[in-house]
């Protein structure tokens, strides 16, 4: 393993190989805040509403339709743009419709992917016009990907996504599977025990219709990808562990334990360490992706959720879902070197194109707050459909988009 800084945690775990049986590992911690049990309420769901010159059915448009800017391969900031602290968020729309989001994420290219968990068992694309280009069924014939199964149709639960924009790819994660041979699939409140292994889906951005389906750890939830796109890492939330997958092979390498609920993650520019969030604790692990050995920051928070870094590697932000807290802590030291409140439970993040900015979804209180991610003040709130869980920003566009559990999908611009 190479040098790390003095503050690391020793103790390395070992890591499974995809080749040996997997065993779950009895890890202590706090218990983790719900995150994704199935829930029951009712929707309001808009119907069609009309936006100066054009009708789109599901879709609020507030004031006129703002020019939606060329798809370009690459994103350029220049200094002539207004940093993102000194504006306000608007929403321009609000997209409804048969979804009950439980995240979404821009493709890059021009593309939004929202994951309907088992309410809808689909993934719903739109483009930056906010119009549906496409629903994709989670239903898939396992032995048709060489997987073996006891029945044939299998239904998923799209969780969270990944994208691969030079490759150009989606990865979504499925909670769990329904079907034939898939009888313990676990939950939010899994203790260690013999869970359903579940799957990946890879869907192509110019077919939009799942070509390869991966095996993983049970209730895998966040997937994120190196720089390169050579490797794909899901956190697997009730086996405690983060699956290894060569996005070449379009198979798992190896199996890192971790601890109780493992949830967010996210990649340094290098491609060299990933930093995931054990939500049924207070720390942050630090994987080593050559060597998968493990380091930790120790006592970061209550129930770490989600993970992302600035631009120059040298600050780690993460939510706090058991303390209604952002903190922020410097790489160099490990130490926590501000913490803010947000709202109840915070659960996802986005950052800025410029990096001035923080966009956090506040599940209990029903708003995203924007962070000044220098200062870590608040400087804007602003309130949207019930149980906001997941939030994108689109580059390009400068879009913000928000998903709301309750079924309802945000899209902010800041003026």
């Amino acid at each position: 393993m190479r040098a790390l800084p003095l503050w690391f945690a020793s103790g390395f775990a070992a890591v499974i190989l995809a080749s040996c049986n997997l065993d779950s590992e009895v890890a202590g911690g706090t218990a983790a805040t719900l995150d994704e049990s199935p829930r029951t309420w009712s929707t309001t769901v808009t119907t069609a509403l009309s936006s100066p010159g054009r009708s789109v059915p599901g879709i609020r448009v507030q004031g006129s339709a703002p020019p939606m800017p060329a798809i370009a391969s690459t994103t350029t900031t220049t200094s002539t743009l207004v940093p993102s602290n000194e504006l306000e968020l608007t929403e321009v729309a609000v997209i409804t419709g048969d979804i009950a989001p439980k995240s979404v994420v821009a493709s890059g290219n021009g593309l939004f992917f929202a994951q309907n968990m088992m309410y809808r068992h689909t993934v719903t694309v739109y483009n930056r016009s906010f119009e549906l280009v496409t629903t994709i069924s989670d239903t898939v014939d396992l032995a048709a990907f060489d997987i073996e199964a006891s029945g044939r149709l299998y239904q998923g639960a799209p969780v969270e996504a990944a994208m691969a924009p030079v490759a150009g790819n989606a990865y979504v994660s499925n909670y769990q599977m329904f079907g034939v041979g898939y009888q313990s699939p676990g939950g939010d409140e899994c203790d260690p025990g013999v869970w359903d292994d579940s799957f990946v889906y890879r869907i192509p951005f110019a077919t939009l219709e799942i070509d390869q389906v991966i095996r993983v750890g049970a209730v895998p939830k966040f997937l994120a990808l190196t720089p390169d796109e050579r490797l794909l890492l899901v956190t697997n939330w009730c086996t405690n562990d983060l699956s290894v997958v060569d996005t070449a092979l379009g198979h798992e390498i190896a199996r890192v334990p971790l601890g109780r609920h493992p949830r967010g993650i996210v990649v340094s520019g290098d491609g060299k360490i990933a930093y995931v969030a054990v939500m049924g604790s207070s720390d942050v692990a630090v994987v080593d992706l050559d060597s998968f050995e493990i380091a930790w920051l120790v006592g970061v928070g209550a129930n770490p959720r989600h993970l992302l870094l600035d631009s120059t590697d040298s600050y780690l932000f993460v939510t706090l879902n058991g303390e209604g807290r952002v903190v922020k802590v410097d790489l160099a030291t490990g130490q926590v070197v501000a913490s803010i409140e947000t709202g109840s439970a915070p659960r996802s993040m986005a950052l800025s194109a410029d990096g001035s900015s923080l966009y956090v979804v506040n599940y209990g209180s029903d708003t995203v707050s924007k962070v000044d991610s220098d200062s870590m003040r608040v400087i804007q709130n602003v309130t949207v459909p019930s149980r906001p869980i997941g939030i994108t920003f689109d580059p390009e566009s400068r879009q913000i988009w928000v998903a709301s559990y309750s079924g309802a999908i945000s899209v902010f611009e800041e003026r």
